[in-house]
């Protein structure tokens, strides 16, 4: 007779890149975009479809936002992705001849080893014909793999002024998932885990704040609306305590925004290692909600106690230029980028096996002592971000690898967090706090003082925006018809918590604070030919121009306009 299962492991990734596509490339245009692609996505797909080849069966959840669906669906990603791929390969024979020049023959050895990854990507991708959407989808239809989504741009929904904006961001993410992968997403991943309860509610900036308060719906209940059965949240709004932290090792500036925090009191009869109900008081929908693990994210995600540290692992921070190369190990996290050690790729999968298959005993011994506590205990393990597999952490698939092999034999069961609701349907009804898994555990990294200026302008611009969708007769004139849909597009672009987020910790300060001006400003000048155009004017020559510019660089949703109408009618309690 067999044994129970120990309990469930539900690995859930979030695949998210603001965008980025045809708005530069290095270092954070399409660089960005090619550097995950090579180093995370199309690793992650080999892996998943080596193992449904063989038959075995380790479901994970995977998000892939709708901005980023937007991307690689375009028909630019593909000969973007090819260019800098041959780009890498010619660096690699220019750098191998430098340092045969130089008498460095380790670098010079190492040089193959790139070679190797380089050419095996592009036959990889040439061989999916570029295809990274498809390639997901057959996985999700094959079973190995639930696919998510997302708010449409990444906007951070707590802090939206208007219930419209939160249900046009929810209403185009679950449609763009729905064309990209022929199936309605049954989750979805709230950016940056921010959540918000019903109540009466003040803009916290802009020209309305303090001066209106409005009943606003609870996110819950924005998902229900949408048929979003499920979200992750964060330990500490789920039962209160020190939020954990994991994103200052990768962006120090974030320990001084956490400065301060005060947390509210821990409810200890809440664990996470169940899922529960999320309902508002008063409100109107639920979303079961499942909380990330407070005891392993650290093991994964910190470069200063967890596996990214290893001194074997590949150097994120330290390139070789020309060409951007990393040949270099961590050796300490915390050496001097001119201490660092040569790469060792040998050592660093060893590493990754060893690290695999403690991770796999940590979860073993977690989910047996909640066994003993509580019937079909379950670890949600973050959801991290898939960029930290494989861009961050270079080693990371070759751990997510390890660990979906041994798990199974340690008794283990894994599951998709659908796969999990259907075996464990749950019923207890809990309202959460308020936040987000940012530093502090609330708002802060996106709302603070060197943001406050962009909620300032993007609270006038949803303001803007709802107010002409609503008052002007747009649906029957072709002209009014464009120039609304690219406001949306603008107004959704500008909303993507991205920007707030490189700003507060200065990973990429002057490209963000570009980036959401641009927008505005484009979001502005549409406005004002909206209103001449709705006034009888005729477009002149340059208007049309820009606008034509404007629908050719920021492409995304093209169905965008038929959601508006639906979001209008969404309106403040």
């Amino acid at each position: 007779m067999a044994l129970p299962p120990r309990g469930y492991f539900l690995l859930a990734l979030h695949s998210h890149l603001p965008f980025v596509l045809g708005h530069g490339r290095w270092p954070h245009g399409s660089d960005w975009l090619s550097e995950v692609t090579i180093g995370c996505y199309l690793p992650l797909l080999e892996l998943l479809e080596e193992m449904a080849a063989q038959g075995r069966r380790t479901p994970i959840t995977i998000n892939v936002s709708p901005i980023l669906c937007e991307q690689l669906a375009h028909p630019s990603y593909r000969p973007e992705i090819e260019a800098f791929l041959r780009q890498r390969l010619e660096s690699v024979t220019e750098n191998r001849a430098h340092f045969q020049r130089i008498g460095q023959s380790a670098l010079a050895d190492l040089t193959h080893f790139w070679e190797r990854i380089y050419r095996g990507a592009l036959e990889r991708f040439l061989a999916l014909d570029g295809d990274l959407i498809g390639a997901f989808r057959r996985l999700a239809d094959a079973g190995a793999v639930e696919l998510i989504t997302s708010a449409a741009a990444h906007g951070y929904l707590p802090l939206l002024a208007r219930e419209e904006s939160v249900d046009l961001h929810l209403r185009v993410g679950r449609a763009a998932h729905l064309r990209h992968f022929g199936a309605a997403p049954r989750g979805v991943w709230l950016p940056e885990c921010g959540y918000r309860p019903r109540y009466e509610w003040t803009p916290p900036a802009g020209p309305l704040k303090g001066r209106v308060r409005r009943k606003r719906r609870g996110i819950e209940e924005h998902l229900a609306a949408h048929g979003l059965e499920y979200f992750i949240t964060d330990a500490h709004l789920l039962r209160g305590g020190d939020p954990l932290s994991a994103y200052r090792d990768y962006y120090p500036a974030l320990r001084a925004v956490g400065a301060g925090a005060e947390h509210p009191t821990y409810r200890r009869d809440r664990t996470p290692y169940r899922p529960y109900v999320a309902a508002s008081r008063g409100g109107v929908g639920e979303a079961v909600v499942f909380t990330r693990d407070p005891q392993t994210t650290l093991q994964v995600w910190s470069r200063e106690v967890g596996y990214p540290g290893d001194g074997a692992y590949l150097e994120f921070h330290k390139k070789h230029f020309p060409g951007g190369i990393r040949y270099w190990r961590v050796t300490d996290p915390k050496s001097d980028l001119g201490a660092k050690l040569i790469y060792d790729p040998a050592a660093a999968q060893a590493g990754a096996r060893s690290h695999g298959a403690h991770f796999t005993s940590l979860i073993a011994g977690i989910l047996a002592d909640e066994g003993a506590k509580s019937v079909h205990p379950v670890m949600t393990c973050n959801p991290y971000d898939t960029e930290l597999f494989g861009h961050w952490w270079f080693e990371g698939p070759a751990f997510i690898g390890e660990l979906l092999a041994r798990l199974p034999e340690a008794g283990v069961v894994v599951e998709t967090l659908a796969g999990y609701i259907d075996r464990h349907p749950s019923a207890e009804a809990i309202t959460l706090l308020e936040g987000s898994w940012g530093e502090g555990g609330d708002h802060r990294v996106w709302l603070n003082r060197d943001t406050e200026w962009t909620w300032d302008m993007a609270y006038a611009a949803e303001e803007d925006f709802w107010t002409l969708a609503s008052g002007v007769a747009w649906e029957d004139h072709p002209v009014l018809r464009r120039v609304l849909a690219q406001m949306a597009r603008e107004l959704l672009l500008m909303q993507a918590s991205d920007w707030q987020f490189l700003i507060t910790t200065q990973a990429a300060r002057n490209y963000a604070e570009s980036r959401f001006a641009e927008h505005y400003a484009h979001f502005t000048r549409l406005g004002h030919l909206f209103r001449r155009a709705a006034e009888g004017q005729p477009v002149q020559a340059d208007d049309e121009a820009f606008l034509a510019a404007r629908e050719a660089q920021d492409f995304p949703f093209a169905d965008v306009l038929d959601h508006v109408r639906g979001s209008r009618d969404v309106r403040s309690l």
